[in-house]
């Protein structure tokens, strides 16, 4: 009697397919492990960065979410316009370094187990995450408000 293992050559010993079977099992076992392990440690990861002029220095998780956002003294003499631009800016650079980021983490942890997983989740996340010096739509510097428009503060000009 043959069993068909889905491994290759069917294998006559019953004894030899449950070997077969429990190697399999613990190779299954030991992968999901190392992908615990790799979604633990990705999920631990932070990404800082600064504003050149350290006005602003900003902290990101693996998502992209931020976490912490810390202004530098240099922030008290940054227009308010200026100052939610650079912010928007640092954001983005920090996010930026995400998808290496865990690139190396999935490295570390399978190896090159899995390329095109691994292929499919950087990819995702460059996308999601590009290097905001490719950018060519001019974010660095906000648009300043036209002429004529800043109006005093008061209840009809503050939204929030």
């Amino acid at each position: 009697m043959s069993v068909p293992t889905g491994f290759g050559e069917p294998v006559r010993d019953p004894d030899e397919a449950e070997a077969r079977m429990n190697a399999w099992a613990r190779g299954l076992a030991d992968k999901a492990a190392r992908y615990q392990e790799v979604g633990a440690r990705t999920e631990a990861l932070r990404l800082t960065a600064s504003s050149p002029d350290g006005a602003v220095r900003v902290t990101v998780r693996a998502d992209g979410g931020l976490v912490d956002l810390e202004f530098g003294d240099r922030a008290r003499s940054v227009p308010l316009e200026r100052l939610s631009g650079l912010v928007m800016q640092t954001v983005r650079q920090a996010q930026a370094g995400i998808a290496d980021r865990v690139a190396e983490v999935m490295t570390d942890g399978l190896g090159d187990e899995d390329a095109q997983t691994r292929a499919l989740v950087l990819d995702n996340l460059r996308s999601r995450f590009p290097d905001p010096t490719d950018d060519d739509e001019g974010h660095d510097e906000p648009a300043a408000p036209p002429a004529g428009d800043a109006g005093p503060d008061d209840e009809e000009n503050r939204p929030w």
